[in-house]
Parts: structure tokens; sequence; C-alpha cells
């Protein structure tokens, strides 16, 4: 089993300063790295402080410099906002820099928002992002390639900055049932999230992958699958309530921007409202792979019987939880809680 760690960088509030946010990511993807982890995720997003990263391929850059091993990648490029052409060579020159690392994790968006601000219509995204990435396909695949589709028109034209990895870096693909389908059909892997919910959701995603697989006349294994999950090891009550409290802060920002709600008092920090959806935090508990560290390696193993994933993606930064703290957290994963999991999962296995 894969484990990586999942960077929003979040701001809860004006408390944190947008350059510590970033420099605590930073420091959470080399900690990530010494502990053992395969892969840091960073996040994109715009305009609010829901997440301050707006280009996860800068972060790969950065991170490259920092670290020798970890996989770094991108959770997601939101394609829709971005000029495919421009894109492309982004990526050959963040693979470059991290010596064929890169991860390229691509998805369609989700916040009107940000659409507005890019004067992109959010109605359109999903074919936006179909065409964009087969333009990402054939210019990472070909050489010259030219393209004429409904939203781009592009003449011959050769990329300079080519990846390091042939014919492209992994490519990992965010979204519903029929980007699940175009995973299967193309050999791309994908994203899932279970959100705060439980085994349930967790037994519907496994029935979605398998749809998907069979109506691509695919194998489920044919593809790699990453959950992204909120996940906390503690015996310490409060650094577990504050963690719950963060990531119920994350959720109800991202509900409000989903919905297209714009909650703001001064047009950049976004109002943290209750709604409906909220959970307790006794829920949370029972639902996630959150207790001590028994209980977090018992309810991951799981989790991971009924999903099945490749790859266990935990989400580490959220909102002002301690970054202290949280660097701990990320050492004791790789010193207890990671070993213990591939350890029972190989004695499963054999």
């Amino acid at each position: 089993m894969e484990f990586a760690t999942f960077i929003l960088a979040a701001q809860r509030g004006y408390h944190q300063s947008s350059e510590s946010v970033i420099r605590n990511s930073i420091e959470q993807a080399v900690a990530s790295e010494q502990a053992g982890f395969n892969t840091a995720w960073f996040a994109e997003h715009h305009f609010n402080n829901y997440s301050l990263i707006p280009s996860p391929l800068m972060m790969v850059a950065h991170c490259a410099g920092l670290t020798s091993t970890i996989r770094l990648g991108t959770a997601v490029c939101v394609l829709p906002l971005y000029q495919p052409q421009r894109l492309l060579s982004e990526i050959g020159f963040a693979d470059i820099v991290a010596n064929g690392r890169l991860e390229l994790g691509v998805g369609l968006g989700y916040q009107q928002f940000e659409f507005e601000r890019f004067g992109v219509d959010i109605d359109e995204a999903p074919a936006v992002f179909s065409e964009y990435l087969d333009i990402i396909l054939k210019g990472l695949d070909q050489n010259v390639f030219e393209h004429d589709g409904q939203y781009e028109k592009i003449p011959p034209t050769a990329i300079s900055v080519r990846t390091v990895q042939q014919p492209t870096p992994p490519i990992w693909i965010a979204g519903g049932a029929a980007r699940m389908a175009r995973a299967y059909r193309e050999g791309h892997n994908f994203f899932v999230t279970a959100f705060h919910d439980g085994l349930e959701t967790l037994t519907t995603l496994r029935e979605s992958v398998e749809r998907a697989a069979a109506s691509e006349e695919k194998n489920v294994t044919d593809v790699k699958i990453s959950l992204l999950r909120c996940c906390y090891a503690s015996h310490d009550e409060l650094e577990i309530n504050s963690y719950l409290d963060n990531a119920r802060f994350q959720r109800r920002l991202s509900e409000a921007l989903h919905q297209r709600r714009q909650q703001s008092h001064d047009g950049y920090l976004l109002q943290e409202t209750p709604t409906q959806q909220d959970l307790s935090f006794e829920t949370m508990r029972k639902n996630l792979p959150i207790g001590s560290v028994n209980r977090v390696i018992d309810r991951l193993l799981e989790e991971i019987d009924i999903l099945k994933p490749d790859q266990i993606a935990v989400q580490t930064q959220l909102g002002d939880f301690d970054q202290k703290t949280m660097l701990r957290q990320i050492e004791l994963w790789g010193d207890k809680i990671i070993p213990a999991v591939n350890k029972a999962l190989c004695h499963a296995g054999s």
C-alpha cells in the first residue's frame, strides 16, 4: 500500500499569514519524505482562504529541490482555468527539475467563485476539461501536435520543455463517474474521497469503481486508485478534537464553494457557517481512521478491505492546526502506522 500526504494549505484566519501557511506546507512535504511517504500531493485554489496554493506545479518545482525520493503531485491542476499549451511546458519543466518524480493530477474544478474571476463558464467545465485533457495527452505524446476543437484551435506546435518520464508522467483524474470511466478507457489513475463518511460510502465507492471498469471492459486493477482521507492518531483528546474541528472547518468551506455560495465579509476571508451537513465530532471519529494508533491501523485495514485502493492520501494540512503537532503526526505515521498496515496487508496476502 502506498501512502501519501495531501496538502491543502488552508488559512483559517488572519492570525495566520499567507507566508506561514505556505512555508508550513513545504515543511510538511519535506517531513513526508523523511517519514517514508511515497507521494506529497498539492491542491490548487484561488482568491480565498480555502487553499493558498495557486499553482501546484510551482510547489512541485520548489519541493523538488528540497527532496530527493518522494514523488510530488498535483491534486489537481484545474484544467479549465489553464491555457493547455502553456501548461504543457510547465508540466515538462516540473518533471525535469523533479528528476522524473512528477505525478500529474488533473480535474475540472467545482468552485464558481474561481471560475467567474477567470472568465470561464463553470457549466462548461466538463466539456472544457475533456478537450483540454485531449490536448495535454497530444502534447505529451507527440513532438509536434495540433488540435482543432470547440474551445481551442492550435496549429502545429512543438513543446520545447519535455518531461523526463516517457511517454508521460503518471496521470491522475479527479471527478465523477464519467471521468472514472475515461481513466479506465485510457489507462489513467484516479482520486476518490468519502469525505467524512464511513464504511457505507466506501462500499458505494467500490461499486462505482467496479461499474466504471466494467463499462470499459477493463479489470478493476488496471489503474491505480488513491483514497483521500482525514486520519489522525493520538491518545490526546485535545489534539484529536483540534484536528476534527479543522477538518469540519475545511468541509464547511468546501460545501459553501461547491454550492456556489459566497460567504465573505471582506471579499477574501470566507465565513465559516455551520450547516445541516455538519457531523458531530463523535460521528466523525466513528466514521474516520481517527483515535489511538491501534484504532487508526485497524480502521484503515477495514477501509482498504472494502475499497481496495492502491494509495491512502492522508490529509495533513488543515486550517490552523498546530504545525509542530502535525510534523510529529507525520513522523508517527512513518514510525508506526505505515509499517503496521503494510505488515498486516503482507500477512493477509500470503
